[in-house]
């Protein structure tokens, strides 16, 4: 394949990244206007971002060892079809019974997508561009994420919440023929067992990297869930504000996320460990500089930047952990982020519950700080070796 051709294919998977997380996280803006069309509480409502994570996390796993046989471009292909059925199911709900239905379908695609599309980089681009490309189809996250917050705003504003699937829906189907035209076959070239899966948790580095990525989700979604409420009650903004100071957050994720590929290539475990401990340092300092809306900002900026650099950090270290079961290895990753998310927003509700916002940011930078524990005590201790290879030696 060309380079060219390859780069283009890129693109199109980074179109469906990035439509995967807007259908995600369109409707977490709407549960009002959700709630009071169903007639169900807000916070039944919010059962959809549960229901979503929990799908996913089932849905990487399933979907890899039951299509590990067939070509990556036709899985691609169904995943990107189902979402756009999932997300006019959501458009069309007549209950909320049916709705949670889509939102599940919806968590499917996500957890197949990314168990797949994240590490189908290396079959379309040279080595050299294997961690560039990467960081294009992750990209769309960052975008998405950016773009989800005023997108919903402005659905919600001028239209029925029901819009947004829509918007969802017809986004789906361009991604879906971008990819019908410019993906090439992609043959399957290796066999994924459920017993592959479990044998990825022998892996000393493998462990480690899926230890490291729930602390960090965790640390992440345990604040981030409540920055909205932090920025209104300790820093005392508006709402507009807040939407800006969301969206300088969300672009310097962008910026992090397209450094990230360029610091991997010089060292995977360097990165990952600055990102973290900015991290850690960012979410604690938020509270202690609630005073000075600038300083908040600065912080935010900060945060986002390393945010958009650790999944995709990460997923490398994932990738290296395991080589000859890369497809294995980014299953369980995707399902360690989707439970991660949900503990994450559970454990920050809790610390708000009990002891005030400024607690759970103190909480999150702790749980980064752990996760970096993790890697410079564990990570550094043993090579990664081929599933079912010898056991690994010592460095």
């Amino acid at each position: 394949m060309s380079d060219r051709r390859g780069w283009v294919a890129v693109l199109s998977v980074a179109l469906g990244s990035f439509v995967l997380v807007l259908s995600e996280f369109l409707p977490i803006g709407l549960l009002p206007a959700i709630a009071a069309d169903l007639h169900i509480g807000v916070g039944t409502a919010g059962l959809m971002v549960v229901f979503t994570a929990l799908t996913g996390a089932i849905g990487a796993p399933v979907v890899t060892v039951l299509t590990s046989r067939v070509d990556r471009r036709i899985v691609l292909w169904s995943l990107v079809g189902l979402l756009v059925v999932a997300d006019l199911l959501g458009a069309l709900a007549p209950s909320f019974a049916v709705l949670l239905v889509a939102r599940m379908l919806l968590g499917l695609c996500i957890g197949g997508f990314w168990a797949l599309g994240a590490g189908i980089a290396s079959r379309l681009v040279r080595e050299s561009a294997v961690i560039r490309a990467t960081s294009i189809i992750t990209g769309g996250v960052s975008v998405a994420t950016v773009v989800s917050l005023p997108l919903g705003a402005l659905v919600s504003s001028v239209a029925t919440w029901r819009l947004a699937f829509v918007i969802g829906a017809a986004l789906g189907v361009v991604a879906l023929a971008l990819q019908l035209v410019l993906l090439p076959r992609i043959p399957s070239v290796q066999r994924v067992r459920f017993g592959t899966l479990g044998e990825l948790l022998r892996v000393p580095r493998a462990r480690v990297g899926l230890i490291a990525t729930a602390l960090a989700f965790i640390a992440q979604f345990s604040a981030y869930t409540y920055v909205a409420p932090y920025l209104q009650e300790l820093v005392r903004v508006s709402p507009t504000v807040t939407t800006v100071a969301l969206l300088v957050f969300g672009v310097a994720g962008i910026a992090g996320n397209f450094v990230a590929g360029v610091a991997l290539g010089r060292s995977v475990t360097g990165t990952l460990a600055v990102t973290k401990t900015v991290l850690a340092l960012a979410v604690v300092a938020l509270p202690l500089l609630a005073w000075s809306l600038p300083g908040v900002l600065v912080l935010l900026v900060v945060w986002g930047f390393v945010w958009g650099a650790l999944p995709l950090g990460l997923q490398t270290w994932m990738s290296q952990a395991a080589p000859s079961a890369s497809d294995g290895s980014l299953a369980l990753f995707v399902s360690t982020i989707q439970i991660a998310i949900s503990a994450g927003s559970v454990i920050g509700g809790l610390g708000v519950g009990r002891f005030g916002i400024a607690f759970d940011f103190y909480l999150a930078g702790g749980i980064a700080l752990a996760a970096l524990l993790v890697l410079l005590s564990l990570g550094r201790r043993r090579i990664a070796v081929p599933v079912g290879g010898p056991s690994p030696e010592a460095c």
